[in-house]
């Protein structure tokens, strides 16, 4: 038999117990690891591939599966400098992550868009696991985000590593030119359009992440594609003393892309 007192003790706890859930914020209720392992499948690895060099597979970037799941986002800087000829024995590939040797596909194509540093490629084989695309417009700041990517791929390796932060700022920025001998018609072109809205993130970042997805840490919901990290000093120090503080260029932008 249930006492007066036993029923008291049971909706006093369940009081409790919601009004902790209401003062915790979401990102305490949050399934990361459930959020995690929903978005890792998609990640992919960006590089070229040369049966004749050792090692083969040449790590440039981070890259995620969208569309219709034969199609893979990541930055232009990451592919800026590959040939657009596909003749040479180097090809563009993506390279799936896994246990022992690296499995790679070659891309077929790429549609390039300079002006907010992304770029999509057409890779050949079956079709993978396509990411979420979430709504950029709808990001806040102080938001919990997470990225998954491969820092420090090329000596790290070929494994998802994933980092969580926040939306520190919505903000302008531009694309700067490395010197003046790249001031060419395209160059232009985007300094006429001037600055764009990016975000800013308060979440460590290292060479290898550009291109990794920014996504929701509640949905899984791809918000944006990390593209810069804020370097103190001399390039060196974007290891040795990383600033902590990131770029990604909305997702909005992504699916004009995907919609040429």
């Amino acid at each position: 038999m249930t006492t007066t007192a036993g029923r008291a003790g049971t909706l006093r706890r369940r009081f409790l117990g919601v009004c902790l859930a209401m003062l915790l914020p979401a990102s305490a209720l949050a399934d990361l690891p459930g959020t995690v392992a929903q978005v890792k499948p998609s990640v992919v690895a960006v590089g070229t591939f040369m049966p004749t060099r050792s090692p083969q597979f040449k790590f440039l970037g981070t890259g995620f599966v969208v569309g219709d799941g034969r199609q893979v986002a990541t930055n232009a800087h990451v592919i800026a400098s590959t040939a657009n000829s596909r003749s040479s024995d180097e090809r563009l590939v993506i390279a799936l992550p896994g246990s022992g040797r690296v499995s790679v596909r070659a891309v077929e194509r790429d549609e390039r868009d300079p002006d907010h540093d992304l770029a999509v490629l057409w890779v050949s084989g079956p079709s993978m696991t396509p990411v979420r695309l979430g709504d950029s417009d709808a990001v806040r700041d102080g938001q919990d985000v997470a990225m998954t990517g491969f820092p420090l791929g090329a000596s790290m390796g070929i494994v998802p590593v994933t980092h969580r932060g926040i939306i520190a700022a919505v903000t302008p920025v531009g694309q700067p030119l490395p010197s003046a001998n790249q001031l060419d018609p395209g160059a232009v072109r985007r300094l006429k359009l001037g600055g764009y809205m990016v975000f800013q993130l308060d979440i460590v970042a290292y060479p290898g992440n550009s291109g990794s997805p920014l996504y929701d840490l509640n949905s899984g919901e791809v918000v944006g594609v990390l593209n810069m990290v804020f370097i103190k000093g001399m390039k060196e120090n974007a290891i040795s003393s990383p600033s902590g503080i990131s770029y990604a260029v909305p997702i909005s932008y992504l699916k004009a892309l995907l919609a040429r």
